[in-house]
C-alpha cells in the first residue's frame, strides 16, 4: 500500500524586534540593522492576513543584553494574531523567564545561549517545557555561536542537537550565522546532515531568497519548517504563493506532531561535513 505523503514544511515569516522595531540584521551583526516597520504589531497582523500559520518572534534586544526586553510588545503580537501560533525567542537564559513568555501566549519558546552552555539547564527546561521548547543551534563553523551571536562557544551544533533530543525538546532551530539576512541561500548540506543525525523536527534558518531554496529545504526528511525574514520583507519572496506552494492545506504543523520515532536518544551514525568539523566543502563558513 502507498505510505501517507509526509506534511509540507512550514514557511514561517520572522519578526525580529529591536527598540520597538521590526528589524533585520545582516549575519547577526548589530551595527549592520535594516528597519523595516516601526510598527511590528501591524507587521505581525500583515503576516497572518496572508495566510502564515505560524510566525517566529526574536527580541533582539533580550539576546544581546541576557534577559527579555520587549515582553510587552510580544505578547500584544501574539493577541494580534491569535489563533496563528507564536514562536519568541531572546534572552530567555532562566526557567522563569521561559515561564513568563509561554504565559504570555506564546506557542513555543526558543532558547539558545544557554541550552548551549549549560546542559543541566537544558535538561531542566525540558523536563519542565517539553515539547514547547524549542533549542536554537546558531552555528559559525562547527560550533554554536551564543550571546547574540557575539560569542562562539566550545560546543558543536551535532552536541547541542543531541542534548535538545535527549532533554525531550520539541524541535532544533538551525541556522547558519554566515548566511543569515545575506540572501545567499541556504546551507543545504549542514540542514540535511543536521536533520540525518538527530531524529527530531528541524527548522531551517539563513540565507534563504528564492522559491528555489524553500523547495530545496523542503525536499529535505526531517525539515518540519523554514524561516524566512529579509526576503519576505524585500519582496524577494511572496508569503500568498510560498505558502500556496509549499504548506499543506491542513492547519495542522509538522513540529506539532512528536517525532515519536525516536523517544529519547539521538542517533550517532557516522557523519561528513562542516558540522562535525571534518574535511572542507569550498563554500560557506560551516567548513
Amino acid at each position: 500500500m502507498k505510505g501517507r505523503e509526509r506534511p509540507r514544511p512550514d514557511v514561517i515569516p520572522a519578526i525580529d524586534l529591536r527598540h520597538g522595531r521590526c528589524v533585520r540584521l545582516r549575519e547577526g551583526r548589530a551595527e549592520a540593522e535594516t528597519v523595516f516597520s516601526d510598527d511590528p504589531v501591524a507587521t505581525a497582523r500583515r503576516w497572518a492576513e496572508l495566510g502564515a500559520q505560524r510566525l517566529h518572534v526574536v527580541d533582539l534586544d533580550g539576546a544581546f543584553s541576557g534577559a527579555p526586553q520587549q515582553t510587552a510588545l510580544i505578547k500584544e503580537i501574539v493577541a494580534a494574531v491569535a489563533p496563528v501560533e507564536v514562536q519568541v525567542g531572546g534572552g530567555l537564559r532562566d526557567l522563569g523567564a521561559i515561564e513568563t513568555v509561554l504565559a504570555s501566549g506564546a506557542r513555543w519558546a526558543v532558547v539558545g545561549t544557554r541550552a548551549a552552555l549549560d546542559p543541566r539547564f537544558l535538561e531542566d527546561a525540558g523536563a519542565a517545557f517539553g515539547e514547547r521548547l524549542i533549542v536554537a543551534v546558531d552555528a559559525r563553523g562547527p560550533h554554536v555561536a551564543v550571546k547574540g551571536w557575539t560569542e562562539v562557544g566550545a560546543d558543536t551544533v551535532l552536541s547541542v542537537g543531541r542534548r535538545a533530543l535527549d532533554a525531550g525538546a520539541g524541535a532544533l532551530l538551525y541556522t547558519d550565522v554566515s548566511r543569515d539576512g545575506t540572501g545567499l541561500g541556504p546551507n543545504v548540506d549542514d540542514t540535511a546532515t543536521l536533520a540525518r543525525e538527530i531524529a527530531m523536527p528541524i527548522l531551517a534558518s539563513g540565507g534563504v531568497a528564492t522559491l528555489e531554496d524553500l523547495e530545496t529545504l523542503a525536499k529535505i526528511p526531517g525539515v518540519a519548517g523554514t524561516i524566512v525574514g529579509r526576503a519576505l520583507y524585500t519582496g524577494a519572496i511572496d508569503l500568498r504563493d510560498a505558502l500556496a506552494r509549499f504548506v499543506s492545506a491542513t492547519k495542522s504543523s509538522a513540529l506539532s506532531r512528536s517525532a515519536t520515532a525516536s523517544p529519547g536518544r539521538s542517533e550517532r551514525r557516522g557523519v561528513s561535513g562542516a558540522i562535525t568539523g571534518a574535511s572542507a566543502r569550498p563554500s560557506g563558513p560551516m567548513t
